[in-house]
């Protein structure tokens, strides 16, 4: 959508996508098996801040605190990291299909989960051992890339098909080793996805990876509009096309590896909602980046609420962002006007 062509006015966009995400999470804290109405809700919240007569009990404060509030923030981070990191790869590879997966960060992450997980890790050092993996699969795609002849680009591309698939096979072994009473199970749930751990302190981890990509990709989305016109027009306009691709996929990197390793495997949120996002804003990433992040956010958080309380166990977020993306894109490619 071209600026022109926009009817609605960027900030009202951008103002009205900030308003679902506070409704939506001020709804979220009342969803749940143990139910808390608005009043007590605040009631609560405001006795943080001033002397209230408590009127409610010890166990839904804990409730409140240390599992709704924490996965409410844990779904808010992701879907905005996620959202974001889908964006910028789409940006700088000039593809509307590119996400970090073709690096290998996801396959990477799966990988040191399932790793962990056969050696009897607890959370922490499944969280751990999928962010380095992660990580480390995207650093070694890039690596060997450099040493590629050709298109970078194209090179870069190729590699991560090729690691990401030793990784995938390395997963599949450890599947395949694993106790199938019980590591297999809790490997196969992992890579489904879920927010069912979310604590305070998992929060407090992912929350500074998430900061320390996201900051850059945000400050930097108008040079990825410079990347989206091709590499000489770059140079000419006096930035280092490499360097700042370089910049990017790190910091996409980053804030996938932070979320796939405290959510497990979340497919087509970097997919779906970047491509939701122009349809509102259009393709300029100075405005793109902003919708897209708040929207990832407010998307991320619905998924989580409808995996919790649809139905008595709960769904893991994986199958419900698929049942989602799948039919979307379907729609995107066969709708009259140009998809992408």
């Amino acid at each position: 959508m071209d600026e022109e062509k926009r009817k609605i006015p960027y900030p009202a966009i951008v103002m009205g996508l900030g308003i679902i995400l506070i409704l939506t999470i001020i709804v979220s804290f009342f969803l749940g098996r143990f139910p808390i109405s608005p009043g007590e809700l605040f009631q609560i919240l405001f006795s943080q801040i001033f002397p209230i007569e408590q009127t409610w009990t010890v166990q839904m404060e804990k409730i409140l605190f240390n599992v709704r509030l924490p996965r409410i923030l844990l779904a808010c981070l992701i879907g905005c990291s996620l959202a974001a990191a889908g964006a910028a790869y789409q940006g700088i590879f000039q593809n509307p299909m590119a996400a970090p997966d073709i690096l290998g960060a996801t396959s990477g992450a799966a990988f040191g989960a399932a790793l962990a997980i056969l050696n009897d890790g607890n959370n922490l050092a499944i969280t751990l051992s999928a962010f380095a993996f992660s990580l480390l699969t995207v650093t070694v795609v890039y690596l060997i890339s450099k040493k590629a002849k050709g298109k970078k680009v194209l090179g870069l591309v190729l590699c991560g098909i090729m690691v990401s698939s030793l990784f995938t096979a390395g997963t599949s072994y450890l599947k395949l080793v694993a106790d199938p009473n019980d590591q297999l199970q809790a490997i196969t749930y992992w890579l489904m996805g879920s927010l069912s751990g979310a604590t305070q302190k998992t929060v407090l981890m992912a929350f500074i990876p998430m900061a320390i990509g996201l900051i850059p990709l945000f400050l930097l989305r108008w040079r990825i509009n410079v990347l989206t016109l091709g590499d000489e027009e770059a140079r000419t306009m006096g930035i280092n096309p490499a360097r700042l691709r370089f910049i990017i996929i790190m910091c996409a990197s980053l804030v996938t590896a932070a979320s796939v390793s405290v959510s497990g495997m979340i497919g087509w949120v970097r997919l779906v909602i970047p491509h939701l996002a122009r349809m509102l804003v259009g393709n300029n990433y100075k405005h793109l980046m902003p919708a897209t992040m708040l929207f990832g956010a407010v998307f991320m958080l619905l998924v989580d609420n409808i995996s919790r309380n649809l139905l008595q166990t709960e769904i893991p977020i994986g199958i419900l962002t698929a049942f989602i993306g799948a039919p979307f894109f379907v729609y995107l490619i066969t709708r009259k006007e140009e998809a992408f």
